[in-house]
């Protein structure tokens, strides 16, 4: 991607059929500015051009002002990144996320200690990231950057500078820079492109290429050819390796100044960005666009109404020519640029910046191209590449054409002057120092980064590190969230936080241009400022594109799951929400890949997507088919990495004795990674009848925040679903395989008590005629419980199932294998009555109590306590929530107190209990069995025959095996029931991984056998449901 001189921020108010130009010095600054700020105009048109009507209420700004009256963030001055508006707090389940019962407003306690914590966090922590409540108004984004761009940076990034290598200097300010692997070029303010070798640093040649100044630059991919433009609407293209001119490419409009260009290889089309506002494109390849070197529709040649005009009886003023213009070598063809070929008014504002990128949104094919284009009105815009225009009614074709697929920013006039791409997430330098981080999978603006003083004129994603230069003269690179390796083959290792790693002054002037490029195992990043030199900065840390990459050929599914685990997808902590994003990306990229229908359904401003994707199948009609809802999480816990607990990288997947080593191996990147090869193996044997459609939600650690209503709000796009099937959790041992068919529900709550009084002194006021609120919450929730742990809230036991007698030899069996394997977990009664007791009986827990004022002998005039209720089926929530309340108030009224209570249920979710013997378990036993086989260590002559479901093989017979256990669980997933009852679906778990994969712990691991088996029981799952 390249851009003209972005110091040109300046603009004006146009007339209709008016062009405004600002002329340009030597040094590629603005022309003369009125006193208002504004270019003066000369006004100017063409004989030729077709007229141009201007827009209605149409401006243009220098600096733009706010259009949204949102109450603003307030910015921690000592913040180098803003969230905006992802901001969010670590994950507690007792914080309310969706709202809020009648009780909730009524805690003042909450708040005041809320906000006493997040002031003392502030000031112990001068750079950590501004708090925003959880249910905030909108952000005023606009207020943001104005806060943003008034402040001073912060002192604390370091400002060593990398070696400089060499200075080069040349006669004229360096507007725009490309490198090849053997050329520096340069394009100045002289209209001049200098050529320096890349190996030696040796002035190659000076070729005059434009009139005026060079405004940018831009190297093919392939090396084939080198694009500049000017402040002149003339481009060209150039061999970068002959240096010989190979097109002249000029437009019949009077398009003033083009400021950019991008290029697109599959289609060999050049887009240009211009001063009218205009994105023009033309086909190099398109004989219909030849023209001769002497047409009258030449810009040199065509009648121009203003510098062409005169006054009756008067002359008309001489056009410029200057001695080196004969320096201007010939081109090898001229191209007109197609009068349709157009799309005017792109931006309201100069078109200061353009790229092409492949698939950087779901909205499009991995592999399509798409443009990429920041304008001078502060909106960032993508289009759709098509290969052919519209036909004219003269029969004039057009090749290609560009539909707007996509607007960010149009509530900010903010010029932006630089864009550089990564994935799906886009950077945008803007005036003031900023750049702006969206994802353009959802269309938000993620981050705001306050990077340099003056306007950020130039930015490079490079070696997993985002590079920056601006107007003050410093250039800086951030940390980001980059991944695999990076175009010039560099493996990534870098921090989540989007941190100034280093700032330093590369210049005494304006930087006005940079390049990056890997030379002799050197990485190397190139700037240009308007102090007449191109300075080279070794800035090594990542191993070269040299270092050796091959190997033996791995298996694509530990491949991509390799890749899925280095995205640091921790959904409760605010410094890798990029990452979950880029994990989401990731996945929906793989999907698509696959051959899935994908969408990012949003869950709210603060939440990480829903990847939805979609495999159909192939029975015809589709009425017919089965469709199977497959859930999973891309989210993961945290992992310490303080410590010395883990022996490998969490986030980097490693191989030993076996196992594949790495958070969310086992919850829940391993399973969700082989579900999805089980699919592709279906549609490569062409053998998947049935529908598939993956929901993998990215906050499922945190609760599943946002997923319900992410759910109701596509429920028409999700369908109709017949079974519901999920893989997140793990088997009773290392040795049995287990289906899950039972889960305990969970509610937490918060319990506090407010006095009237402040904090008190317990030595000056304490007395027993002062009702104390810790005293009274400890009391009351004493009460919730008896010394027997038997919960005391009425009709808490009732509607609870009864132990039926299959269920009982259920126990039996795991209680005798669990004994068999580890005798120690004996006797038989004991085990079989622990395991009752923690899956299918539920249970209260007091977990911690907070209070108000600081430590010491003091009298809180606030105090909570955090509770967690483990239901079971046959239990409602909202019944035993309706009973807690009304058990704590009438205990509560028995003491009397001048305190007040208050009751807030913070999160809940449903118990499940499957149906073991109905169709979808059935299949799954029988998958399982075929897949594993005789159990390890166990007797095959012990196995006994099953009954397989109708259909289920074909009638094939089945295998002589141990079934696998059936077991329930104590813990809670809130999105099973809710699957189920949302699309009256049955639902089925099948675990994984085994016992020992230490999820949610240190070396979390999965046995590649059990990978591969997971996926071979998907597959069988699929092709008989």
């Amino acid at each position: 991607m390249v851009h003209f001189n972005p110091d040109l921020a300046s603009s004006a108010r146009p007339s209709n059929n008016l062009k405004t130009r600002c002329n340009m010095d030597e040094l590629g600054e603005p022309g003369p500015l009125s006193q208002q700020g504004e270019c003066v105009q000369k006004t100017e048109a063409t004989d030729n051009g077709p007229v141009r009507p201007v827009p209605q209420n149409f401006v243009w700004r220098l600096y733009g002002r706010s259009n949204s009256s949102s109450t603003s963030v307030k910015v921690n001055p000592g913040d180098m990144a803003l969230g905006v508006p992802v901001l969010r707090e670590t994950f507690d389940p007792w914080r309310c996320h969706d709202g809020h019962d009648e009780d909730d407003g009524g805690c003042k306690g909450c708040i005041k200690i809320n906000k006493a914590r997040a002031a003392a966090a502030s000031l112990a922590t001068p750079l950590a990231m501004a708090s925003m409540p959880s249910h905030a108004g909108t952000t005023d984004l606009t207020a943001t950057m104005a806060s943003l761009q008034s402040r001073e940076l912060d002192d604390s990034c370091p400002d060593a500078a990398p070696d400089q290598l060499q200075e080069l200097r040349h006669d004229g300010s360096v507007l725009a820079l490309a490198v090849s692997d053997k050329y520096i070029f340069a394009g100045t303010s002289k209209g001049e492109i200098a050529v320096w070798s890349l190996g030696t640093f040796q002035p190659v040649q000076t070729i005059q290429a434009h009139k005026r100044s060079v405004l940018c630059l831009l190297l093919a991919d392939d090396f084939k050819y080198l694009f500049s433009t000017a402040c002149e609407p003339i481009i060209n293209v150039w061999c970068p390796r002959t240096f010989t001119r190979l097109y002249e490419i000029y437009s019949t409009y009077d398009v003033g100044d083009v400021f950019s260009v991008a290029y697109s290889p599959q289609r060999e089309i050049v887009y240009v960005g211009t001063q009218t506002q205009d994105i023009q494109w033309i086909s190099l390849k398109d004989p219909e666009r030849k023209s001769s070197h002497e047409s009258a529709h030449h810009p040199d040649r065509r009648q121009h109404r203003f510098f062409d005009s005169r006054a009756v009886g008067g002359t008309s003023t001489p056009r410029r020519t200057e001695e080196f213009y004969a320096l201007i070598p010939t081109a090898e063809q001229v191209l007109e640029i197609d009068s349709g070929a157009i799309r005017q008014y792109a931006h309201y504002g100069w078109v200061f910046c353009m790229l092409v990128a492949k698939g950087p949104t779901v909205l499009v094919d991995s592999d399509e191209e798409v443009l990429i284009s920041g304008g001078g009105d502060g909106s960032i815009k993508l289009w759709k590449l098509c290969d052919t225009g519209p036909d004219y009614e003269d029969g004039n074709v057009v090749t290609g054409d560009i539909e707007e697929l996509m607007v960010l920013g149009e509530d900010d006039s903010e010029s932006v002057m630089s864009l550089a791409i990564d994935g799906s997430f886009l950077y945008a330098g803007k005036l003031g120092g900023i750049i702006e981080l969206w994802d353009l999978d959802t269309k938000q603006k993620l981050r705001v980064i306050k990077a340099h003083d003056g306007n950020v004129n130039v930015l490079k994603m490079s070696f997993g590190l985002l590079w920056s230069g601006g107007t003050g003269g410093s250039a800086s690179k951030h940390s980001t969230v980059h991944y695999g390796r990076d175009t010039n083959g560099a493996a990534q290792n870098i921090s989540q936080k989007y941190q100034c790693l280093s700032r330093w002054k590369a210049h005494d002037a304006k930087i006005l241009s940079s390049a990056t490029v890997v030379h002799n195992s050197d990485q190397l990043f190139l700037t240009g400022a308007n102090d007449n030199t191109v300075r080279v900065w070794r800035v090594n840390g990542m191993p070269s594109q040299t270092e050796d990459g091959t190997g033996p050929a791995e298996d694509m599914m530990i491949q991509s799951l390799r890749e899925f685990i280095s995205y640091k997808t921790v959904s409760s902590r605010p410094e890798f929400t990029e990452d979950c994003r880029k994990g989401a990306t990731f996945l929906g990229s793989l999907f698509k890949r696959l051959g899935a229908q994908v969408e990012m359904l949003s869950t709210g401003s603060l939440h990480n997507p829903v990847v939805y994707a979609k495999f159909s199948g192939k029975l015809e009609p589709a009425e017919k088919r089965k469709r199977i809802l497959f859930y999973g999480h891309y989210d993961v816990v945290p992992a310490d990495m303080k410590g010395d607990n883990w022996q490998t990288d969490p986030f980097k997947l490693s191989g030993r004795d076996g196992y594949l080593y790495g958070r969310g191996v086992s919850d829940n990147k391993g399973p969700i990674i082989a579900a999805l090869y089980a699919v592709s193996d279906l549609l490569q044997e062409k053998a998947l009848d049935s529908d598939i459609i993956f929901v993998i939600e990215g906050e499922e650690e945190s609760g599943s925040r946002g997923f319900a209503e992410a759910i109701h709000d596509n429920k028409e796009l999700i369908g109709h679903i017949d079974y519901v099937l999920l893989a997140n959790s793990y088997w009773l041992d290392d040795e049995v395989p287990c289906l899950t068919y039972g889960l305990r529900g969970v509610l937490h709550a918060t319990v506090c008590i407010d006095s009237k009084h402040p904090d008190l002194h317990s030595g000056v006021d304490g007395s027993n005629m002062l009702s104390e609120p810790l005293t009274d919450l400890t009391l009351l929730v004493s009460k919730l419980k008896d010394r027997k742990n038997h919960v005391n809230i009425p009709g808490f036991y009732d509607g609870i199932l009864p132990l039926t007698k299959e269920e009982d030899l259920r126990y039996d069996d795991i209680a005798n294998i669990l004994i068999r394997r580890n005798p120690a977990n004996g006797p038989i009664e004991a085990l079989k009555r622990s395991l009752m007791a923690r899956w299918r009986e539920p249970n209260l827990t007091i977990h911690r109590y907070n209070v108000s004022g600081p430590d010491g002998s003091l009298i809180s005039s606030h105090a909570t306590a955090n509770v967690s209720i483990r239901l079971v089926p046959g239990q409602e929530v909202d019944e035993v929530i309706k009973n807690l309340k009304s058990f704590l108030r009438e205990e509560y009224e028995q003491f009397e107190s001048d305190n007040t209570l208050t009751i807030r249920i913070d999160n809940k979710a449903e118990p499940w209990l499957g149906v073991p013997g109905n169709y979808i378990f059935r299949t799954l036993e029988e998958a399982v069995m075929r897949a594993w086989g005789p159990t390890a260590s166990e007797d095959s002559n012990n196995g006994v025959s099953v009954a397989l479901p109708p259909n289920g093989t074909n009638d094939e017979t089945a295998p002589k095996t141990r079934k696998p256990l059936y077991i329930r669980e104590g813990g809670s997933i809130p999105p099973i029931r809710f699957l189920e009852k949302e699309f009256n679906a049955p639902a089925a778990h099948l675990p994984c991984g085994q016992a020992s994969d230490a999820a949610h712990l240190d070396n979390e691991r999965l046995r590649v056998v059990n990978l591969q088996k997971s996926r071979e029981i998907f597959s069988t799952v699929f092709r008989k449901l």
